[in-house]
């Protein structure tokens, strides 16, 4: 009982003190803790982050191969080489690191141009396509150069075929000859590609990575299959790519019929063209010269996009 006295006059002392000091309306009931100024803290400067030297989200950017020209993520502000002589490497283009040749011209000078080529190629780590139209390749030592013409990414034997323009994908690269297409036309390689050698000469030569006749046999051949056995075993002496110009006499007509049917390139075009491995990753480009483009030597090769900035070079 006395301990609760206790404390009740303890609570009545304080509060006839805070009474007595203003109460409610001294100041410091209305105000809370102060951080100090900055210039209470040592005088010193606020504290700042370094700059970007880059702009970032500007408006000015375009993708590769459009008319705006805008940047493209490559190593353009690297250093160019140099050359004797006196040539230059010139301005370089934003697609310098992205786009690049190999720096080797096979069959250089050769007395048939469509023995003479070079090899271009797009980095993996290429975010975008490359479209190749009107890029140019240039000899500084003779003067010659030559324009980039468009293909066609899928071509039909015996037709003329539309053109488009060249456009590489990332890890895709072109083979480009000086001389004139055997078959009139640039052109993506395919699955079924190879059996253009069967009637024409390529360099460098055309992969023979056709389906294997044994296969379409198999799959293409229809109803009683299994049965023909002296077509299964005429096909199966038959390579890769291989074109049948004089099917056997003796051949079943349906075997006959099958060996026509598929067993060339167009073919193999209507029954492949839908599988997913059907397109390959390279080019062959014709620029059509009846003469060489490059020197045996002293040469210097240029590869300039479609505003004359030069892309690759090299000398020999």
């Amino acid at each position: 009982m006395h301990d609760s006295w206790f404390f009740i006059g303890v609570f009545v002392f304080i509060f006839l003190v805070w009474v007595a000091t203003g109460g409610p309306l001294h100041p410091i009931a209305f105000t809370g803790p102060r951080l100090a100024e900055p210039g209470a803290l040592g005088g010193g400067t606020y504290l700042s982050l370094p700059r970007a030297p880059y702009g970032i989200g500007g408006t000015d950017v375009s993708l590769p191969g459009s008319s705006s020209g805008g940047n493209v993520p490559g190593d353009s502000g690297t250093s160019v080489p140099t050359f004797v002589g006196g040539s230059t490497f010139g301005s370089p283009s934003t697609y310098r690191g992205i786009v690049s040749m190999n720096h080797y011209v096979s069959g250089a000078g050769s007395a048939d141009p469509k023995n003479e080529y070079i090899e271009i190629s797009v980095s993996s780590s290429s975010n975008v396509p490359v479209d190749l139209s009107e890029w140019s390749l240039e000899s500084d030592a003779s003067g010659a150069s030559a324009l980039i013409p468009k293909g066609t990414e899928v071509p039909t034997s015996g037709v003329i075929n539309a053109a488009q323009d060249i456009v590489l994908s990332p890890g895709d690269r072109a083979i480009v000859i000086s001389g004139q297409s055997p078959i009139g036309a640039s052109f993506r390689e395919n699955k079924c590609i190879g059996y253009f050698s069967t009637f024409q000469s390529f360099a460098p030569p055309l992969p023979q990575n056709c389906p294997l006749p044994s296969d379409e046999l198999a799959s293409l051949y229809g109803t009683g299959y299994i049965r023909d056995a002296a077509c299964i075993d005429y096909v199966n002496k038959i390579p890769r790519c291989q074109v049948t110009l004089s099917p056997p006499v003796s051949a079943s007509s349906q075997c006959q019929s099958f060996l026509v049917k598929y067993l060339n390139y167009n073919g193999c075009v209507d029954a492949h063209r839908n599988d997913p491995d059907f397109k390959g990753v390279t080019w062959r480009i014709y620029l059509g010269r009846t003469n060489s483009m490059w020197r045996t030597q002293r040469e210097l090769v240029k590869l300039l996009d479609v505003k004359g900035n030069t892309v690759d070079a090299f000398s020999y």
